[in-house]
């Protein structure tokens, strides 16, 4: 268990999965829906935020899943890829913070940021010499958060929301610069 100013931070059981897909659901709803079809939200709702979609990921032992909670209110979620998991780099060496999404109620209170601690937190308990993840370019809000907390862009990705390709910006935060520079010169 993880507390840091009245917010904590814990795994997420496999009782609690359908916790997870509907505030997954909320989060990503809220998020995008107003700039987006319903149809290929609909369609991304139904293929990537399914029961048995989170159920496979969950019991993948290289991903992690963590709710915030306050005084037991559920407030957002982390989802994090060790090695094989990860969605593209599939590095060794990194850790792939695939999801943090906070409801929007609670936007601005420090929710975001106590999760990216955890993802920081399991980062060093893995070894890992930087965290990456992909953003989509029209996130301002997540752009400047990542930003913030020392992200730096390397390189783009497509993501697909239903029928529309989206380009989505790939950032990394280097942990260790020497091993990570020593890794790349061989």
């Amino acid at each position: 268990m993880h507390t840091i100013t009245s917010i904590e931070i814990r795994p997420i059981t496999a009782a609690e999965i359908p916790l997870l897909q509907e505030l997954s659901r909320n989060t990503f709803s809220e998020t995008f829906s107003s700039v987006n079809t319903a149809e290929n939200m609909q369609q991304y709702l139904e293929q990537n935020l399914s029961i048995e979609k989170l159920t496979e990921e969950w019991q993948n032992e290289h991903t992690r899943f963590y709710f915030a909670l306050r005084d037991n209110q559920l407030l957002g979620y982390l989802k994090l890829n060790i090695g094989i998991a990860q969605t593209e780099l599939r590095d060794s060496l990194a850790l792939e913070i695939e999801r943090i999404y906070v409801l929007q109620a609670y936007h601005g209170q420090q929710v975001g940021q106590v999760l990216f601690e955890k993802a920081m937190e399991v980062a060093a308990q893995e070894q890992a010499q930087y965290i990456w993840l992909g953003v989509w370019e029209e996130n301002k809000r997540a752009l400047r958060f990542y930003e913030k907390n020392g992200f730096t862009v390397f390189d783009k990705h497509i993501f697909r929301l239903g029928n529309d390709e989206q380009t989505d910006l790939m950032m990394k935060k280097i942990l260790n610069p020497k091993l990570v520079y020593t890794k790349h010169a061989f």
